[in-house]
């Protein structure tokens, strides 16, 4: 556990750092004064480290911008679906030539109305293991219980002329087991999301994988990943260093 680590760490007078063997220790001032990159081995105290909580080290990377972003908060995700079902599925776009729709209304208070589109391969349905489908005016709870069944599930909403896809803030599609899927959130600077229609062009392919980054591509996302990142600020009788962890 590197939580529970850092905390013993910080309790002993003296953290040695092992890498770098044959070098003798340097002062954290000179290393201050020096000229980057270079490689030293030191013997100092960690003072501090943020952030205090392990899993708030996790951030989400653009690689095209390097910006950080914070991981989506599974209510977020909820309150974006929900605000989206409050918009009716516009039947003018249902039933196209490459996916196939169905429609009911909930029976709980609010009633609302739910489109489910399955898109097809060569006109035909497939297997849900093998299905992508687009939904409108589902919940997270509805959400997950179709990611389980089928290959692929991608909240969207109608607009006058096509499905879209939802707020950028939302991962843009959900697969497999697993209840949260923020490894397919997307960056809100380098994303020109493009209209569903263009899904139609690897629904032709003989045999659509639907992968996640096949997927991005064609709808003009940018994925962002996963990355780790960590403050750590190092003393000696000399001064003082600050330690940047950045990694994948």
């Amino acid at each position: 556990d590197l939580e529970l680590h850092l905390q013993r760490c910080q309790q002993l007078s003296v953290t040695v750092l092992t890498d770098h063997q044959d070098l003798s220790n340097t002062e954290l001032k000179t290393i201050t004064n020096s000229t980057a990159p270079q490689q030293y081995r030191i013997r100092a105290k960690l003072r501090t480290y943020k952030p205090q909580k392990l899993h708030q080290s996790v951030k989400l990377h653009c690689s095209k911008c390097n910006s950080l972003q914070e991981v989506p908060d599974r209510d977020d995700f909820d309150f974006i679906l929900r605000g989206a079902a409050g918009t009716a599925p516009n039947p003018e776009l249902h039933n196209t030539s490459w996916y196939e729709s169905v429609t009911w209304t909930t029976q709980d208070q609010k009633q609302r109305e739910i489109a489910i589109h399955f898109v097809k391969r060569d006109e035909m349905l497939q297997h849900p293991e093998d299905t992508l489908l687009m939904i409108e005016g589902g919940t997270l709870k509805e959400i997950w219980k179709l990611s389980k069944r089928f290959k692929c599930v991608i909240p969207v909403r109608s607009t006058e002329d096509d499905l879209e896809l939802l707020d950028l803030s939302a991962p843009f599609l959900l697969q497999g087991n697993s209840q949260y899927h923020v490894s397919n959130a997307r960056c809100k600077q380098c994303s020109t999301p493009k209209p569903m229609k263009n899904l139609s062009s690897l629904a032709a392919e003989q045999q659509p994988s639907w992968e996640p980054t096949e997927i991005a591509q064609v709808l003009g996302i940018e994925l962002l990943q996963y990355v780790f990142v960590m403050k750590f600020t190092l003393v000696d009788e000399t001064g003082a260093l600050n330690a940047y962890l950045f990694d994948y």
